[in-house]
């Protein structure tokens, strides 16, 4: 009987690596580390360590094993829950363990759906997605911090609802719930199916100037022309420049967070307007791919919509909690 439970386990296991890796082959998905998954195992919830790039899922260190009936307590008691403490090693759980934690579902998908997000940074996201994911056991969260107060959130939807297996999390993403990585999967790409927006074309890039531009010893072109998009096009620049659209833009881009913005010396992204975007040389490629997955966003806002942006103190909260520190483990 045991070595049918292990065997059962392992495939349950590699069926999250392997959905894992598939989503982060998805740029209108997953960015760099963002998102997590989850399954739930017996009395374990095994969940994406922190920092953990999807396309990684493969490596023995990819997933956490978390004390499901502990987490939920620790939950209870607005406690930590000890899997999201660093290790000696620097090793944790996701900073969204308890929001995984929470959820009914066996298994748990929380992308970064570009999609998703130019819907959810949207003052009137919920009327338009209320048509949009008809016939869905859909639910609109609040913004509400990564951590405790998102895995609450959660909670209270789940107590209101509780056939909801899709959350849509304003300036956050999107996250869908089932019995089976492959059921998970189905419902994720009925999802985005839904939630599809053409990108508006965007003006061509100024060449000769940014030419000029790059050939300074540190700067450099981004690595998608896609990213030219947030000066080239005047919306798009109009967009970026009212503020935050969600915390991966200032977690991983602060040089486009208005309030700290700096001398053009000091920022490793510079928007040229009408022309184009330059980076430092030195940026990673975490930062390359929120970059792109910005300007993805960005260039499926109607230029007519009423804009979300986070707030001063969201902000704040964003660079000085938990998920600021996972997000720069690569």
């Amino acid at each position: 009987m045991l070595a049918i439970q292990t065997s059962t386990q392992q495939s349950e296991l590699n069926a999250l690596r392997e959905l894992s890796i598939q989503l982060g082959q998805d740029p209108l998905l997953v960015q760099a580390s963002t998102g997590n998954t989850s399954v739930k195992i017996g009395g374990s919830l095994w969940i994406k360590a922190s920092g953990k790039w999807f396309i990684h899922a493969d490596a023995d260190d990819f997933l956490i094993s978390v004390d499901l009936t502990r987490a939920r307590q620790c939950l209870s008691r607005n406690m930590a829950i000890p899997e999201t403490e660093a290790s000696p090693s620097g090793r944790c759980a996701s900073v969204e363990t308890a929001m995984h934690a929470v959820l009914p579902h066996k298994v748990v998908v929380h992308v970064h759906s570009i999609n998703a997000i130019a819907w959810a940074v949207r003052q009137d996201g919920p009327a338009i997605l209320k048509r949009c994911l008809q016939g869905l056991a859909w639910t609109w969260i609040p913004y509400t911090p990564s951590g405790t107060s998102l895995a609450r959130a959660i909670e209270r939807a789940v107590s209101s609802r509780p056939d909801a297996n899709v959350f849509i999390l304003a300036n956050h993403g999107l996250v869908v719930c089932e019995d089976s990585c492959r059921s998970a999967e189905q419902l994720l790409e009925e999802v985005e199916a839904r939630l599809a927006i053409s990108p508006r074309p965007a003006p061509q890039p100024g060449a000769a100037v940014l030419a000029r531009a790059a050939s300074e010893p540190d700067w450099c072109l981004p690595q998608d022309a896609v990213i030219h998009a947030l000066a080239a096009d005047p919306l798009a620049r109009r967009v970026v420049s009212g503020g935050v659209l969600y915390p991966c833009q200032a977690m991983f881009l602060p040089d486009l967070v208005p309030c700290l913005s700096r001398e053009c010396g000091d920022r490793a992204v510079v928007l040229i307007d009408r022309e184009g975007v330059l980076c430092r040389k030195y940026m990673t490629a975490a930062q390359q791919q929120v970059l792109r997955g910005l300007a993805q966003v960005v260039q499926r806002i109607d230029g007519s919509a009423p804009v979300r942006y986070l707030t001063a103190s969201e902000i704040w909260g964003v660079l000085n909690g938990p998920a600021y520190q996972g997000a720069l483990v690569q």
